[in-house]
């Protein structure tokens, strides 16, 4: 039998597509709707054989190494069946050309607004779809897969040997048509007799509120089509959380920092200020400190697979000028006058600063 790589006129070390490109050369080149001379034909079958061959990962591996579809003996599966009768062969019927497609994953980031009430998104995906040509067929349009003549349609043959315990019978993987019973003398061009193509695909996806940093979700049928137009695989979605610049997230609630000057930190004020989902009215009591934390309840994430939502966070910083007129100064003296001086002086433990700092983000 000729070299699969001579007929494709390829290297040993050709890439895939590499492989490719020469069998669509060569299709165009003998196929009979171009050529229709006996002998187009039949070097046509002959790189047909070799493509369905070196296509293949694992048959081409299997060829390399001397397997079914080389010259030789078929390495570790042969050897098993000629002594215990065809454990790695045939026997059950041919095998189907439609195999389920593999899973997907892809990982999306998503913004902090988009998971505070959940958000429909459009996603782009590459992955492989049932070929338009030959929807899955794997056949050229107007061609069918024609029965094996070696096999006669089983998908495995019979090999008679001699070993030490007698004439055995076995059976095995049909190496003319690997196992599937027919042949396909005339495979689609647009797929390469696959039963599908690659293609970018966009999808809709519901993002849920209160989805979490890691999170999957599963889309049946989502992934790709498998081989001859076979099963759909799924589609898994990861979600990645991205950092917004004012909140932080714990658990369902938000965290933010609020900035209070220090007239307002002392005599106190009502303030507006936008969280995610909308304004906020925020009361902020006369003599806040720095570290207080103000609780806006409800106003935080709605909770996963849940209609309840999360708190709203302030953690109040005072803000101490650092430029001050003369004017400025000398009424701060004054001030300072009128309360009488205090020297500084260490917080009980249990009031301290840091404290409340730990309560904010240990809660």
């Amino acid at each position: 039998m000729a070299d699969h790589y001579e007929i494709l006129g390829v290297t040993k070390d050709a890439t895939q597509e590499e492989i490719k490109k020469a069998y669509r050369r060569l299709a165009r080149e003998l196929h009979p709707d171009v050529n229709p001379s006996e002998t187009a034909s039949e070097r046509f079958k002959d790189v047909t054989h070799a493509y369905d061959v070196l296509s293949d990962p694992n048959e081409r591996q299997r060829y390399d190494m001397g397997g079914t579809n080389g010259a030789g003996f078929g390495g570790f599966g042969d050897i098993f069946e000629t002594f215990f009768g065809g454990g790695f062969g045939g026997g059950g019927g041919p095998r189907s050309r439609s195999e389920r497609g593999e899973d997907a994953l892809i990982r999306i980031d998503v913004e902090l607004e988009e998971v505070i009430f959940g958000k429909e998104r459009e996603i782009s995906i590459n992955t492989a779809v049932v070929c338009q040509t030959c929807d899955g067929s794997c056949v050229q349009p107007g061609t069918t897969p024609v029965t094996c003549d070696v096999c006669q349609g089983r998908g495995s043959v019979e090999r008679q040997v001699r070993s030490l315990f007698g004439n055995m019978v076995t059976s095995h993987t049909c190496g003319s048509c690997r196992g599937y019973g027919t042949i396909i003398p005339n495979p689609c061009l647009t797929c390469g007799g696959k039963g599908r193509t690659r293609e970018r695909k966009t999808l809709t996806i519901d993002i849920p509120a209160g989805v979490e940093e890691g999170t999957r979700m599963q889309i049946r049928g989502g992934g790709e089509v498998g081989p001859g137009g076979g099963q759909t695989g799924d589609l898994f979605i990861e979600f990645r959380i991205a950092n917004h610049e004012i909140f932080t997230r714990q658990n369902d609630d938000l965290l933010c920092t609020l900035n209070v000057d220090i007239t307002d930190g002392v005599l106190g004020t009502t303030t507006t200020i936008d969280a995610l989902d909308g304004e906020v009215e925020l009361n902020i009591e006369p003599g806040v400190q720095s570290g207080d934390t103000l609780t806006i309840k409800g106003r935080g994430l709605q909770r996963f697979n849940s209609s309840s939502r999360g708190d709203l966070r302030v953690i109040v910083q005072v803000q101490t000028p650092t430029k001050l007129s003369n004017k400025e100064k000398e009424l701060i003296k004054q001030f300072q006058v009128l309360r009488g001086r205090k020297e500084p002086h260490f917080s009980e433990a249990n009031q301290s600063f840091f404290e409340k700092m730990k309560g904010r983000f240990f809660r």
